[in-house]
């Protein structure tokens, strides 16, 4: 496709329905856009906000049609959409990023063998075809050792931590269970001292723009919190920057993207994963940085200038994961995070509470690092006391 520019009115689509679709649709909107929300969940938040909304499932004839005939460009919200669906819909309109990028990326073996091919630095591992295979997998990377889902599975589903030989029968049950065709992959558990992530966003033009290093910390395989700058030396800033415009270079991806790392206890760094799309990691975007990871997802799906990339403030991402949704809906809860100054809520109109959904965020901003990290330090362990 050309790299024309889509003016304002255009109709932009999404592939994926959930919170970070509906960010999309709120930049695209702000920028006078229209938007056209595609998941098969009618709940999905961002069918609340969506000029168009389709409801079918993605293998449906009919809806692609419709879908194809009313958008001018389309991006995506979620890696586990059909990488054919997308194929599809790139010979009708631009498709930010492809489907090649897509397949590449959503399938977690392809990605680290594309990784490795590019001399860039991953984890060892081992692919798993069948519950026998799983054996000399942990023989040959030994314990401990982290077995994986080679597609779909995020916020820690599909995925098992082995120490024990114990913990390797256990799931060779579970993979014999799966039924043909699975695969999964093994991975050597690295004794990591931080987890970072960069944004990288990257045009048709092969033109760049990047995130600040963030730190990350998991709980249960979820993002608990998301600290801006990292707490690391400018060094390991540089060189986490530049693999992750090495890696999307490689990729030759357009659109937004984020490299996960793990920075390890003797200073190196491994590329754990990269997502085709935003992520939970830069929602402090949309509070302080002159252009959000949105909007720059906005810009690069229609053929706009990319925007800048500067960080206004340090701030700490805290997530709200199911019932925890509840401390700032209360009256006295609501009082209490809005008296909190800096403080930033986004709830993501989710209907249904479950245990460790995504139910929105609170961004803590301020002047100084030391503040805002004291501030959702005190807010998170305030959180443990939902009932």
């Amino acid at each position: 496709m050309n790299n024309r520019i889509l003016e304002p009115g255009a109709v932009l689509g999404v592939l994926g329905g959930g919170q970070l679709g509906a960010m999309f649709i709120a930049a695209a909107r702000r920028m006078g856009y229209r938007g056209a929300v595609w998941d098969p969940d009618p709940e999905a938040p961002a069918h609340q906000t969506a000029v168009h909304s389709f409801t079918t499932p993605f293998s449906d004839p009919a809806g692609r049609e419709q879908f194809a005939n009313i958008v001018q460009a389309t991006t995506l919200e979620w890696e586990n959409v059909p990488a054919e669906l997308c194929g599809w819909l790139e010979e009708r309109c631009p498709m930010r990023p492809s489907s090649v990028v897509l397949r590449r990326l959503q399938d977690r073996i392809a990605q680290k063998q594309f990784l490795l091919s590019r001399q860039l630095p991953v984890s060892s591992f081992a692919i798993v075809e069948s519950a026998r295979q799983l054996v000399s997998a942990v023989n040959r990377l030994g314990f401990p050792a982290v077995c994986k889902t080679a597609t779909s599975g995020y916020d820690g589903k599909g995925q098992w931590i082995l120490r024990t030989p114990s913990d390797v029968k256990q799931l060779e049950t579970i993979l014999g269970q799966a039924g043909s065709g699975r695969r999964w992959i093994v991975e050597q558990f690295i004794a990591f001292a931080r987890e970072l992530s960069v944004l990288v966003v990257r045009n048709e033009g092969g033109e760049f723009r990047i995130y600040p290093v963030v730190e990350n910390r998991h709980e249960r395989g979820i993002l608990r919190d998301t600290c801006v700058p990292a707490s690391v030396d400018c060094g390991v800033a540089e060189r986490a920057k530049e693999l992750a415009m090495h890696a999307i270079a490689a990729l030759e991806g357009i659109g937004v993207f984020c490299a996960e790392f793990f920075h390890t206890e003797d200073g190196n760094l491994l590329i754990n994963e990269i997502a085709p799309r935003p992520h939970n990691s830069g929602h402090y975007t949309l509070d302080v940085c002159t252009v959000s990871q949105f909007e720059q997802q906005v810009r690069v799906t229609c053929g706009l200038p990319l925007g800048e990339t500067r960080l206004l403030s340090p701030a700490v991402m805290v997530n709200l994961i199911g019932e925890e949704v509840r401390s700032v809906l209360s009256a006295e809860g609501s009082s209490a995070l809005h008296s909190t100054s800096g403080a930033v809520l986004h709830l993501y109109g989710k209907q249904m509470i479950r245990p460790g959904r995504k139910m929105g965020h609170v961004t803590f901003t301020g002047s100084q690092k030391e503040m805002v990290t004291a501030a959702a330090q005190q807010f998170i362990k305030n959180l443990g006391r939902v009932d």
